[in-house]
């Protein structure tokens, strides 16, 4: 079954000779079953090495939790224009710059195809956006941005008005949120669009490595160097999505910030200067004050950073778009996946508010799956999600007490609303957020809350 596939995505692999530098698929557990090297001189991997193998035997620095590979066999996420140093398993380290898209079958994900070009070594005849032009319709818009609460029209308005310039971007928003996604929406929205998006992640990869894929290395300046460019010189004209960037190291993000102050750039071990036209979206997924507090983040890269700053809410604030990011999730699964699901059960509508999605809206992604996975009619139920939602929210639901003598119901109704109201109080940022979560209007939680004595320095 997966030679079929194999066999349909054939032309279209092939056809990639002219804009990759090597192709290599795997099955659905990471075993490679298809391998081309159309640059045997940078690296000696042959196909009869490759084939059968495991990718983490290949590259044995990666990890289940790095490779892009197994992200795409887990997830269905694709991964586009992402540069990293890879080590093979007989030690020669290069940059490479990843594409990596999951292969599905009958809405089941069956294998991975990565893609790659080594930029130190492209040809001038082969220009690097020819590559990404061909790729650039995968990357998100402001369409992906789904929602129809004040949060998420505030945030399409937000990324509109911010691609028209060219100013650098500090994102903030929880794991899971779609700090990428609105990146990716930016560049797309921009006059950079034709040009590279790179995506690079800054989280637990030293300074000085980092420092090499930022700006690259002079021949002779250490031992193995060899002259390649950074990203900053690969992505000239487009724009570099920073994530994590609260885990960079601090004398790091001091060389970063002189990059962003002068526009240029100077390879290690190199003495000219060399001016780059990029623009840096960056992303944070802890409270940028806190960053500052704590010493994750250099408070004059924030200043530099966070004048143009885009907070995107979680999902737990805007839960009145779980119907229609509900609508856009099934109707995706039903193409992949073949079937003619037509929507969620009122019980399921009625629960799923209720519950906070700590893991935000890619949570509530991988949820559908889930369901579709187990769903064998036309509408989702209650026991085709995953179990742990509804433990949760009934491990939170106390159990009510009878009434005490001389109680009525309606003081043990009104002792329960207001103890409901102050529970929730702490976990939305402002009264707007909390009558949205708990679906009353902004003027009936006001007067709930005079009734019932509540005051709070959130009323705005």
């Amino acid at each position: 079954m997966k030679r079929v596939v194999l066999e349909e995505y054939l032309d279209v692999i092939t056809s990639m000779e002219n804009f990759a530098d090597g192709i290599l698929v795997v099955d659905d557990k990471a075993r490679v079953v298809y391998f081309r090297n159309y640059r045997t001189g940078i690296t000696p991997l042959l196909r009869e090495e490759v084939v059968g193998k495991n990718i983490l035997e290949i590259y044995p620095d990666l990890t289940e939790e790095t490779s892009t590979i197994y992200k795409a066999l887990r997830t269905g996420e694709s991964t586009i224009n992402k540069l990293e140093p890879m080590t093979t398993y007989d030690g020669m380290t290069m940059n490479l710059l990843d594409n990596t898209f999951p292969i599905r079958q009958g809405g089941k994900i069956i294998g991975a195809v990565s893609i790659a070009r080594y930029p130190d070594f492209i040809k001038p005849e082969i220009s690097i956006s020819d590559f990404e032009e061909k790729y650039r319709k995968d990357l998100y818009t402001m369409e992906d941005i789904v929602g129809r609460s004040p949060q998420v029209l505030t945030l399409r308005t937000q990324v509109e008005r911010v691609s028209r310039t060219h100013s650098s971007v500090l994102i903030y928003g929880e794991t899971g949120t779609g700090k990428e996604l609105v990146a990716q929406s930016i560049h797309t929205a921009s006059n950079r669009k034709s040009k590279l998006f790179i995506s690079q992640n800054c989280a637990a990869i030293p300074g000085n490595l980092l420092e090499s894929i930022f700006f690259g290395t002079t021949k002779g300046s250490y031992t193995g160097a060899e002259n390649k460019p950074g990203i900053f010189e690969i992505a000239d004209g487009g724009t570099i999505f920073l994530d994590e960037i609260n885990s960079m190291d601090i004398n790091m993000q001091a060389k970063l910030l002189k990059v962003i102050e002068e526009k240029k750039i100077t390879r290690i071990g190199g003495l000219e200067s060399k001016k780059v036209d990029v623009r840096i979206i960056a992303a944070v997924n802890e409270p940028p004050m806190q960053c500052i507090r704590e010493g994750k983040m250099r408070p004059d890269l924030f200043y530099r950073l966070g004048s143009v700053m885009i907070q995107i809410p979680p999902l737990r604030e805007r839960s009145n778009d779980i119907d229609v990011l509900a609508e856009c999730f099934i109707h995706q699964y039903n193409k992949e996946m073949g079937k003619s699901i037509e929507g969620l059960s009122e019980e399921v509508r009625e629960l799923l508010p209720r519950y906070d999605w700590p893991g935000n809206v890619r949570e509530f992604k991988n949820a559908i799956e889930g369901a579709f996975n187990f769903c064998d009619g036309k509408i989702i139920q209650k026991e085709d999600l995953p179990r742990y939602i509804f433990e949760e929210l009934e491990a939170r639901e106390p159990e009510p007490a009878p009434l005490a003598m001389g109680e009525t119901l309606k003081k043990s109704i009104d002792d329960y609303e207001k103890h409901i109201i102050l529970s929730e109080l702490g976990k939305t940022k402002n009264l707007t957020a909390l009558a949205d979560r708990l679906g009353i209007t902004r003027q009936a939680l006001n007067q709930k809350m005079k009734k019932y004595g509540i005051s709070t320095s959130k009323q705005v």
